[in-house]
């Protein structure tokens, strides 16, 4: 099988262009449509957060379909992201990124049309396959194009996209939820405008030069790999819920996970194209930089999800204030990203963002782990502007450190491998810290109603505005108290990821394109293989 592939993939005997610098005013209409399927990545994950309570009350769910939806599409983006970052050192990035638009938009406008909540969670695989490739090809295309050195300055564009993505989402989101002839169904059709818009843009704006070799798809270890990231992620959530984390499930799923994934890590170690080459694991920085994306997944995504219901059940608000309530984090973020970005491109330094980011960020999530149902507004957005800031100046750099420090021609795997353990670690921070949640709400009703109201209680989503006063105050205690314990759970992987953090080497960035990097490699490859042969 021969396809055209992106310059990063070239062996030494694929001819490659060496390609020109690129101006400021090209990459910024490259970045264009890379940044409109960002935006609908975020828009698509942030709109329904703030919707979920009125969703799963809707469809009749209860807290565990709640965290499923969410989960459901962190699981497919997690299994799907390093094939789709393999795929990119293999075939056209641009017809990949427009490939995972045009699923998103099916999973979108399937999500739209559910009226079952088993339906809703297999729309959000599709739109989880189609976010996994968006994950993974965004900062692999800008790397491609953007030297190291120079990725700081159009930090402030990334990172304005996200703030936007992620502050409008909640809001729209809130708005849709309480508008009566809109719905939540609106929720997952807004995104599609965007998400075609992108593909357009992208077919005009981005330029990459190909090549043509020959290609073979690792299909065994790609099935592998998913079977047994899917096994265990389905442990992590069911146990304790639907069956004892002691049981004979646990250790079905358990085993069955591990052999799967030790039958992949031998598949990927035979095979000539491996999804995951795990020589990549031999590169200090990559490895490190992995642990600690794995372990911020855990700390952000497992605390943060919960924070909308939180805000609605146990402060009592509506959808719209809810969003509005998330924006000192985003703010912090924003804020964090773009200044850090700009002063490790003048500078050349980055570690120190790194550590600062995961001093902040465990600051964050211990501080959140003191609120209650009776917490204030305004020291609620300290806190989370404080985390919003340590997030900010941690995950966007991680990624940075192990792209300056990989050939061009392993840029795919990294930032895959990078994106693949950071949503791993968010699945499983949703799908624990949500089993977590909902233990502590189940204890705390059965302590005030006793063993069978409670249990009964916590079946489904509580709708506030049908309890009376004083069910209505222990439903609010209860959310208030479980999700305090979410971060205070969550808080030790977020020091971890700080401790990784510290035995990363720092090196100076590099000061050329992926694509420039990539032509010169080819050319000393091709140098060194005359010479051999003379």
């Amino acid at each position: 099988m021969t396809a055209a592939v992106t310059p990063e993939a070239g062996a030494a005997d694929a001819p490659v262009e060496a390609a020109p610098a690129m101006t400021r005013r090209h990459i910024l209409q490259a970045m264009s449509g890379l940044m409109a399927g960002m935006f609908v990545a975020i828009l698509a994950s942030t709109v329904v957060s703030n919707a979920l309570p009125r969703i799963i009350s809707d469809l009749n769910g209860s807290q565990s379909s709640y965290t499923w939806v969410v989960t459901a599409e962190l699981l497919a983006m997690t299994a799907t992201v390093p094939i789709w970052g393999k795929l990119s050192d293999l075939y056209d990035k641009k017809l990949l990124i427009q490939l995972s638009l045009s699923m998103f938009v099916v999973g979108s406008l399937v999500a739209g049309f559910s009226h079952s909540v088993g339906l809703l969670i297999v729309s959000r695989v599709v739109q989880g396959i189609g976010a996994g490739g968006l994950t993974a090809l965004a900062q692999v295309v800008m790397a491609a194009i953007i030297p190291p050195r120079e990725l700081g300055r159009y930090s402030g564009v990334f990172g304005a996209v996200f703030a936007v993505g992620t502050v409008a989402g909640p809001l729209i989101g809130g708005v849709l939820v309480d508008t009566s002839w809109l719905g939540w169904r609106w929720c997952f059709f807004i995104g599609v405008p965007f998400a075609l818009l992108a593909i357009v843009l992208l077919q005009l704006t981005l330029k990459l030069p190909t090549v043509r070799r020959e290609v073979k798809i690792d299909y065994v270890g790609a099935v592998l790999i998913m079977s047994g990231v899917s096994a265990l992620l389905l442990w992590v959530t069911l146990a304790g819920n639907r069956f004892d984390w002691l049981s004979w499930q646990t250790a079905a799923l358990v085993i069955t996970g591990v052999l799967l994934l030790v039958a992949a890590v031998v598949v990927e170690s035979r095979v000539p194209e491996p999804i995951i080459p795990l020589d990549i694991f031999r590169n200090r920085t990559v490895t490190l930089t992995t642990v600690a994306s794995l372990l911020v997944g855990v700390a952000m995504f497992g605390g943060t999800v919960f924070l909308s219901q939180y805000f609605q059940i146990s402060l009592g608000k509506t959808p719209t204030v809810a969003g509005l309530m998330s924006l000192p984090m985003i703010l912090g973020l924003m804020i964090s990203t773009t200044v850090a970005g700009q002063i490790i491109s003048a500078r050349g330094k980055w570690k120190g963002f790194l550590i600062a980011g995961g001093i902040i960020m465990t600051a964050g999530m211990g501080l959140l782990a003191t609120i209650g149902a009776d917490s204030s507004f305004g020291l609620l957005s300290v806190y989370m502007v404080v985390l919003g800031v340590g997030v900010g100046m941690l995950m966007q750099n991680l990624v940075l450190a192990a792209q300056n420090d990989v050939p061009a021609s392993e840029l795919g795997s990294a930032t895959s491998v990078l994106s693949f353990f950071r949503s791993l670690g968010g699945a499983i921070g949703t799908s624990a810290l949500g089993a977590v949640l909902g233990h502590r709400v189940t204890s705390e009703l059965e302590k005030s109603f006793g063993g069978a109201a409670g249990g009964g209680a916590t079946h489904g989503i509580p709708d506030l505005s049908t309890l009376p006063e004083p069910a209505r105050q222990v439903v609010e205690h209860a959310y208030g108290v479980a999700t305090a314990e979410v971060f205070l759970v969550g808080a030790p992987f977020a020091f971890l990821a700080l401790i990784a953090v510290l035995f990363i080497k720092e090196k100076p960035l590099k000061t050329t394109s992926g694509m420039e990097r990539l032509a010169e490699e080819n050319a000393a490859a091709a140098k060194a293989s005359t010479t051999a042969t003379h």
